[in-house]
C-alpha cells in the first residue's frame, strides 16, 4: 500500500518553499498595452479587422457597447473598476475622416478586442482566446460584426454585459461557470442539476426539437442509464424573470445577474471550467486575488464615461538603425546582419511601406532617407545603403535619434513609426534616452545580437509595443534572418504578410550535404522566396520543384555570401527538394523559405510562438506555446518542435503537445505546449518553433471555440419556452483533413536570471498536475484514464500514483490525504505523456444507495515530491432505470409557483408508497389490539 504521507525533512521543506516560489512568481507574457490608472482601464484597443466591410454604424455600436459595459463592470466589481479610455483601430482601406488619427503604439497585434468575421459562416458566438492557467491573462476577445451590430442579443444578452463577461476571462484569467461538455451533474443531494453558478438560477430542463424552421418543447429530459445524468439532447432553459444576482460568468444575459459568484454562493459541485481550472475557487475569489484588485480601493462616486480615440491604420513607416561598431567585425556579425537585412528588404517588408536606413557606432548618420517601396527597384536601391565596414564605439541613443530624424525629414510624424534597432554592444549611456523614446510615439523593435547586447533597450521595446528578438553568434541557427523575418507588419490583411515556411542551418565539412524538403501547400505559394547563405565559399545549390524540375535562376551575391530565388507569381504546390553541398571545411550553410497567401479569400495556415513570461527567475518553469491556425480555426495533429537557444548558442529541443495534459490546458485547441526547465545560463534566450503537418494526419477543428459566452437556447416565460434559433451543431469530432504543410515561427526572446553556475543537485521540480482524469463505470468496476506526468513536470517518469475516492467532492478537494485510498500496488507508471489506464472496484460505500463517488489522483516522484491533486471526476456506481423526472425548476425560489402539469411517474410512485405505508400501519395497530385482548393484564406498581 502506498504511503499516505511523505516526510521530507529539512530538504523537503526547502523544496516545498522553492515550488511555492515558482507558483507565485509574476506570470504573463501578454501583448496587451492595457494599464490600470486610478481604477480606470487605459490603453484598451478594439481593432476592426481589415476584412470587415466599411460600416460607420459599427464604430457607433462599439462605443455604445463599451459605455454600457463600463457601467456594468463598475457595479459588478463593487465600485472598483471601469473603462477609462479606449482606442478603436480602423482599417486602412476605410475612407479617411478628419476625426481619425494615426495610431502610436496601437496595432492589431496588441488588440484586446478583435471585431472580425467568424471562424466559419454562422459561427457568431463571442469568445476569448484563453489557453493559459487560472489567473493568467488571455490573448484577445473575438466579437463578430453581426454580434456588435446587435443581431444576437437574444442568444447572448446585451453586448455591454457580454463584454464584461469576456473581460473577466481576458484580464483576470477566470473561466466559464457552465460546461457544454458536461451540462448537468448529480449534486450531493442526489438531484440532477444544470451546471451553473449560482444554483439560485431557475429554469426548465427540456428536450427542444427544431425541424423545418420551427422549434417545440418536445418532452421532459430522460436519464441516461450509463451516466445516471440527463441524455445528451437535454438543455437548461433559464427563467426570463429572476431575482438571483449571480453569476456573470454563467449567464450575464439574465437581467437580474449583476455580480460574480463569491465564496459564499459559489457552486463547487458543478463540473465547470472555473472549478476545474481554478481549484474550485469562485470567480470573485480569483478576481480579488488579482494585482488589479490589490492595487485599488472602491470608489465613492460613479466613474466618468469612457473616452474614445478613433485611430486609422495608414502606410507602414520603418527605419533600420544598424550597429556598425568595431565589435560587429567579430563572429561574422556584420555580414550576417547584412544578409538578414537584405532578406527583410527583398521579401519581408510589404509593398507600400516607407523604409529608411541609419548606421551608428559612437555617432550616427542617415544613409538612406525614407523611400516608398513600389517595386523591386526601391528594394534593390536600399540594399546599396547597407554598411560594409565595422569600426568605432556604440551610441544607441544617437542611432535612434537619427532614425527619428530620417522619419521627420520625410514629413511624417513619429506616431506609429517603427525603428528596427540591431546592436551587439553594451552602452552605458542608453538609459539617458529611454524616457524620450517611450514618449515619442514610435515603436522600437530590438534585435539583440550576441551575448553582450545592451538589454536596457528591451525596456524600450516593451514600453512601445515592439518585438524583442535575440540572435546568438552561432550562424547555423539562422537567428538573425529569423529575427528580421519576424518583423512582418501586424496591421495588414494576413494574406499580404510574408510567412516563413523553412529556416534551417548546419555546420559542414567540405563536400558534405545539407538536404531537405519544403512543402508549398495550397494556402500559400504567392511571391515565394528561397534564400541560401554561406560563411566562406559559394556552395553547390540544387532545388527541385514537385515535378522534379531543377530551378537554376538563383541571384548570387558573392559579397554578402548569399543566393536567392524569387518566384513572384504562383508557385507549384507540393514538396520542393533542396540539396546544398559545402565546398570548404568549417562551412556554415542556411536556407530560409518564405511565401505569401495564394488567395486573399482563403486564410493561410499560420504559426505563432510565445512563452508565458518574458522575464523569469530560476528555478521557476516556463511554458512554451505554439498556436497553429487557419484563420481562426485550430489545426490539430501537427508535429511541433520548439528550439530554445541560450545566449551562447546552446539549443534545447522540445516536442510541443496539444494533449490537454501537463502544460497544455486544453486538448485539441490548436495550441501546443510544454514546460521548459533546462536553463543553461543567465541572460537572453531565443525561441523558434517548427511545425509540420503530414498528409491525412492533420485536421482542421470545426467545433465551437472554448471560452465562448453561454448560448441561451431560449427563455422560460410563464412556464412556457420561448426558444431562440438553434445553435449550429457542436461535435468535438467535427474535423476536416488538411493537406501537408511546413511552417517556422520566431517568438519574442525572454530573459532568465539566478541560474546557478553548476547544476543543482536538488530535485526542484515535482510532477505536473494531472488535468485530464476521466472515469467510467461498468457493472461493479471503475475504469480510469489519464495522461502520465513526468518526474520533472512533464519529463521522465513518476514513482507512483495515489488514488483516493470520496462521496463528497469538497472533502476530496480539501482533505485529500484523509480520503479513502485505492490499492495501486499493481499500477506501474509509464513515461510522461503516455496514456495511463487503471481499473478498480470501489467496494462498500458508507451511504446507503449512494449513486456517485468522486475520484482524484496525486503523483509522487523519486524524491517524494508530490504533484497537485488532479482534476476531480464523478462516476456513476449503479445503473438506474430510464425514467422521466418530474423536476421542473432545479432550485426553485420560495416566491415562485411551480408550473401546472399532470401527475408524473415520480408523483405516482410517491402516492403508491404512501398508500402502502398507511395500510401497513392500520394492519399493525389491528394485530397489536388483538394480541392485547388475548394476554392477561399485568399487576401495576403503586407509589
Amino acid at each position: 500500500m502506498p504511503p499516505e504521507q511523505h516526510s521530507r525533512g529539512t530538504m523537503g521543506l526547502f523544496r516545498s518553499f522553492v515550488f511555492l516560489l515558482m507558483l507565485y512568481l509574476p506570470q504573463g507574457s501578454n501583448t496587451s498595452l492595457v494599464r490600470l490608472n486610478n481604477n480606470g482601464y487605459e490603453g484598451i484597443i478594439i481593432a476592426i479587422d481589415p476584412t470587415v466591410p466599411e460600416n460607420e454604424t459599427l464604430i457607433e455600436k462599439i462605443q455604445n457597447m463599451v459605455i454600457d459595459a463600463s457601467t456594468y463592470l463598475f457595479e459588478a466589481t463593487e465600485n472598483r473598476f471601469f473603462f477609462k479610455n479606449v482606442s478603436i483601430l480602423i482599417p486602412e482601406n476605410w475612407k479617411n475622416i478628419n476625426q481619425y488619427k494615426r495610431p502610436k503604439h496601437e496595432s492589431y497585434k496588441h488588440a484586446d478586442v478583435r471585431v472580425a468575421p467568424p471562424a466559419l459562416p454562422g459561427r457568431y458566438e463571442p469568445y476569448t482566446k484563453q489557453f493559459t492557467a487560472c489567473e493568467e491573462k488571455g490573448e484577445y476577445i473575438h466579437l463578430t460584426p453581426d454580434f456588435v451590430l446587435g443581431n444576437k442579443q437574444n442568444e447572448f444578452g446585451p453586448s455591454g454585459r457580454l463584454l464584461v463577461h469576456e473581460w473577466a476571462h481576458l484580464r483576470w484569467g477566470v473561466f466559464d461557470e457552465y460546461n457544454d461538455d458536461e451540462p448537468f451533474y448529480r449534486a450531493k443531494s442526489r438531484k440532477i442539476e444544470a451546471t451553473r453558478c449560482s444554483t439560485g438560477i431557475t429554469g426548465l430542463n427540456r428536450v427542444y426539437v427544431c425541424e423545418g424552421g420551427s422549434c417545440v418543447s418536445d418532452r421532459e429530459c430522460r436519464i441516461d442509464s450509463k451516466t445516471n445524468l440527463y441524455q445528451k439532447n437535454c438543455q437548461f432553459f433559464p427563467d426570463k424573470y429572476q431575482t438571483e444576482k449571480t453569476s456573470i460568468m454563467f449567464m450575464q444575459g439574465i437581467d437580474s445577474v449583476t455580480k460574480f459568484c463569491n465564496e459564499k454562493n459559489h457552486n463547487r459541485e458543478a463540473p465547470s471550467l472555473q472549478n476545474k481550472m481554478c481549484n474550485y475557487r469562485s470567480t470573485w475569489e480569483v478576481i480579488s486575488n488579482s494585482e488589479d484588485f490589490k492595487n485599488t480601493t472602491a470608489m465613492s462616486a460613479p466613474p466618468p464615461p469612457p473616452v474614445f480615440s478613433l485611430l486609422k491604420i495608414s502606410e507602414r513607416i520603418v527605419c533600420l538603425v544598424l550597429d556598425k561598431s568595431g565589435s560587429m567585425a567579430t563572429s561574422n556579425r556584420l555580414n550576417r546582419m547584412n544578409q538578414a537585412a537584405q532578406h527583410f528588404l527583398l521579401q519581408t517588408v510589404e509593398n507600400g511601406s516607407w523604409v529608411g536606413m541609419v548606421h551608428f557606432d559612437s555617432s550616427a548618420s542617415i544613409r538612406s532617407n525614407l523611400i516608398q517601396i513600389i517595386s523591386s527597384n526601391e528594394r534593390r536601391k536600399l540594399l546599396e545603403s547597407l554598411p560594409t565596414v565595422a569600426s568605432g564605439g556604440t551610441s544607441i541613443c544617437s542611432g535612434i535619434e537619427s532614425g527619428f530624424q530620417a522619419i521627420r525629414n520625410a514629413g511624417f510624424q513619429l506616431d506609429g513609426s517603427e525603428i528596427v534597432l540591431l546592436t551587439d554592444g553594451e552602452d552605458n549611456t542608453v538609459k539617458s534616452c529611454i524616457e524620450t523614446v517611450k514618449q515619442s510615439g514610435a515603436i522600437i523593435h530590438f534585435i539583440a545580437l550576441g551575448p553582450n547586447a545592451a538589454l536596457e533597450v528591451k525596456e524600450m521595446s516593451t514600453a512601445t509595443g515592439g518585438k524583442y528578438v535575440y540572435a546568438s553568434d552561432e550562424g547555423q541557427n539562422n537567428g538573425l534572418i529569423d529575427a528580421f523575418a519576424a518583423l512582418a507588419s501586424g496591421n495588414i490583411d494576413g494574406s499580404q504578410q510574408s510567412i516563413q515556411l523553412e529556416s534551417k542551418g548546419l555546420k559542414l565539412n567540405s563536400n558534405d550535404w545539407m538536404n531537405g524538403t519544403v512543402i508549398i501547400d495550397s494556402t500559400v505559394g504567392k511571391d515565394t522566396f528561397f534564400l541560401i547563405t554561406w560563411s566562406q565559399q559559394l556552395p553547390s545549390i540544387y532545388l527541385f520543384d514537385p515535378n522534379g524540375m531543377s530551378m537554376e535562376n538563383f541571384t548570387v551575391d558573392s559579397t554578402s555570401k548569399m543566393a536567392y530565388l524569387n518566384i513572384p507569381g504562383a508557385t507549384k504546390v507540393g514538396v520542393w527538394t533542396y540539396n546544398i553541398q559545402a565546398k570548404t571545411s568549417s562551412e556554415t550553410l542556411t536556407i530560409t523559405v518564405n511565401s505569401r497567401a495564394a488567395n486573399s479569400f482563403v486564410p493561410p495556415i499560420t504559426v505563432n510562438a510565445k512563452v508565458n513570461k518574458d522575464t523569469n527567475s530560476y528555478p521557476s518553469p516556463l511554458i512554451v506555446y505554439a498556436e497553429i491556425l487557419q484563420g481562426y480555426l485550430p489545426i490539430l495533429g501537427a508535429n511541433v518542435t520548439a528550439f530554445i537557444e541560450s545566449k551562447f548558442g546552446e539549443t534545447e529541443v522540445l516536442e510541443l503537445l496539444d494533449n490537454g495534459a501537463g502544460a497544455d490546458s486544453f486538448k485539441n485547441d490548436g495550441v501546443y505546449s510544454r514546460y521548459f526547465t533546462t536553463y543553461k545560463e543567465n541572460g537572453a534566450y531565443n525561441l523558434k518553433v517548427r511545425a509540420h503537418g503530414g498528409e491525412n494526419a492533420v485536421r482542421r477543428s470545426l467545433r465551437h471555440p472554448l471560452n465562448t459566452a453561454a448560448f441561451i437556447p431560449g427563455w422560460v416565460v410563464d412556464g412556457n419556452i420561448e426558444g431562440n434559433p438553434p445553435r449550429p451543431e457542436n461535435d468535438e469530432d467535427t474535423q476536416t483533413n488538411v493537406e501537408s504543410f511546413t511552417r517556422t515561427a520566431t517568438g519574442d526572446a525572454f530573459v532568465v536570471s539566478n541560474v546557478p553556475q553548476s547544476p543543482s543537485l536538488l530535485d526542484l521540480f515535482p510532477p505536473s498536475q494531472i488535468t485530464d482524469l476521466e472515469a467510467t463505470s461498468h457493472e461493479n468496476e471503475i475504469n480510469l484514464t489519464w495522461t502520465a506526468p513526468g518526474d520533472d513536470f512533464d519529463v521522465g517518469k513518476v514513482q507512483q500514483y495515489i488514488i483516493r475516492i470520496s462521496e463528497s467532492i469538497l472533502d476530496l478537494r480539501d482533505n485529500f490525504d484523509d480520503a479513502l485510498q485505492v490499492n495501486t500496488t499493481a499500477l506501474l507508471p509509464k513515461e510522461a505523456n503516455s496514456k495511463e489506464t487503471f481499473t478498480f472496484k470501489p467496494g462498500n460505500i458508507s451511504e446507503e444507495n449512494e449513486t456517485h463517488i468522486f475520484i482524484a489522483i496525486q503523483s509522487v516522484d523519486k524524491s517524494n515530491l508530490t504533484s497537485k491533486v488532479s482534476n476531480i471526476v464523478q462516476v456513476a456506481l449503479f445503473v438506474q432505470e430510464d425514467y422521466t423526472p418530474d423536476e421542473i425548476h432545479p432550485d426553485p425560489s420560495p416566491d415562485k409557483n411551480p408550473p401546472k402539469s399532470g401527475l408524473s411517474i415520480s408523483t405516482l410512485v410517491l402516492l403508491v408508497v404512501g398508500s402502502v405505508v398507511i395500510v401497513s400501519l392500520i394492519l399493525s395497530i389491528t394485530i397489536c389490539i388483538l394480541n392485547k385482548r388475548r394476554k392477561p393484564s399485568r399487576p401495576r406498581t403503586g407509589f
